[in-house]
This record gives structure tokens, C-alpha cells and sequence, in this order.
């Protein structure tokens, strides 16, 4: 006779999907706790454990403590963030400025979607050795993408001679970083759009700024300008 009781297993959620849900209800219910002004360290395991509807066993079965608990939510929280950067950087660049824009404002969307987890992870990163580890290594794998297409930029002739990839590529990595988490930790006065446009220029200059002409940046800008010459030339 059947179980009245026992779910078919043809009904049950699969493990990956069951920790995946539970790991979106934990995600906001730290993100709830840390919107009052709450410090990280102050959340209590029990706290973070009832406002997500889990056992306290439950919890810790998913994260055996709180370094391994924030590092598992800025994974979750920066998905979205990074993607936006890494679709640009690898991307042809023929939207010149307008694309770096455009991913630094995706960027500052996620970044205050989870403002308060990403500031904890911050904070907590400067202390903590685990935590620290893994947001250096998180922002060490961007810049080796950004080192690479800044590498294939330069092999094309679209970037100068002169730049050094692995130097621009820790620079950039670094700037876009600590700019937006200060936007975000002090009233600084700079709108999401203007911080998006500032950054996108900037980011855009370091890289092509030195650049020779090429027939994929500028085109029309440089055949302009080359006309202009042999005018005055002519003239």
C-alpha cells in the first residue's frame, strides 16, 4: 500500500534546486538584516537561520560558519554584477564609449541591488583572511580577463604600444572596484548616471585613449581629421 505520507520521488524538488532556494531566502533575509545598519559580525547564526525559515542544524549543514556564509552570498550577489563587465570586455567594442557606459551602469544597478551585503563583504574582507581571499580572487579573475583582450587589443594595433596590459588591467580592476563601493558607503553627492558616464570615459581613455588609428574606433573621426590635414596642407 502506498504512503500516505512519503513524497513520490518523481515529486520532489531535485537537491540542487531545494539548495538553491534556500540559499535565495537566506540571501534576503541577511540583506534584510544588514538594512537597519546591523554590523555582519552582529547577525547572530539563530537570527539569519529563523528569518530565512530554517533549523539552526539546517543552516549549518549549508554553511558550516559565517565567512563561508557571506563568501556563498557575494557569489550569489555578484553574478549579475560582473556578467554585465565581462559581456563588454568580451565584446568587439564597435559601440566605442556608449558600451563601457552602459555596462558600468549595469554594474551600479547590481551593485545597490545588494548594497549592503557587498559593503559587509568589504568590510568583513579586511579582517577576515577567508573572506578577503576570496573577494581578491573574484577581482584577480576580472582583471586576468580584462589582461588578456587587452593583450589582443594591443597584438591588432587597437590599443598603444606603450600600455601595459597586466599594470591597466590591475588598475582598472581596482578603480572600478573601490569607486563604486565608496559611492555606495558615503553620501558623495554623484548620481548612478553621472558615476556610470565618469567611469565609462575613464575606462575607455586608459585603454584607447594613446591608441593609433584603426579602421574599428573612429573611423570616420580619423578619415576626418586626416582630410582636415590635407587641406591645410594643400592650402
Amino acid at each position: 500500500m502506498p504512503s500516505l505520507t512519503r513524497v513520490p520521488r518523481s515529486a520532489r524538488k531535485p537537491t540542487d534546486d531545494r539548495r538553491a532556494e534556500f540559499e535565495q531566502r537566506v540571501l534576503t533575509a541577511v540583506e534584510d538584516l544588514l538594512a537597519d545598519g546591523t554590523p555582519f559580525t552582529e547577525i547572530a547564526v539563530q537570527k539569519i537561520a529563523a528569518a530565512s525559515g530554517a533549523a539552526r542544524s539546517t543552516f549549518y549543514r549549508y554553511f558550516p560558519d559565517k565567512s563561508r556564509l557571506l563568501i556563498r552570498m557575494a557569489e550569489l550577489a555578484t553574478t549579475d554584477l560582473f556578467a554585465a563587465a565581462e559581456t563588454w570586455w568580451s565584446a568587439e567594442h564597435a559601440d566605442q564609449q556608449a558600451g563601457v557606459v552602459r555596462a558600468m551602469r549595469a554594474m551600479i544597478g547590481g551593485f545597490r541591488d545588494h548594497r549592503y551585503l557587498l559593503l559587509a563583504l568589504t568590510e568583513v574582507g579586511s579582517y577576515d583572511r577567508e573572506v578577503g581571499a576570496y573577494w581578491r580572487s573574484r577581482v584577480a579573475t576580472f582583471a586576468e580577463l580584462m589582461r588578456a583582450r587587452l593583450e589582443a587589443e594591443q597584438a591588432a594595433g587597437r590599443v598603444g604600444p606603450r600600455l601595459d596590459p597586466r599594470a591597466t588591467a590591475l588598475i582598472l580592476a581596482s578603480m572600478v572596484e573601490r569607486t563604486i563601493s565608496v559611492a555606495f558607503a558615503v553620501e558623495t553627492g554623484i548620481g548612478e548616471e553621472e558615476l556610470a558616464e565618469s567611469l565609462g570615459r575613464a575606462i575607455w581613455l586608459v585603454i584607447y585613449g594613446d591608441a593609433p588609428p584603426s579602421l574599428s574606433f573612429g573611423e570616420a573621426a580619423s578619415s576626418a581629421a586626416g582630410a582636415d590635414r590635407l587641406r591645410r596642407d594643400v592650402v
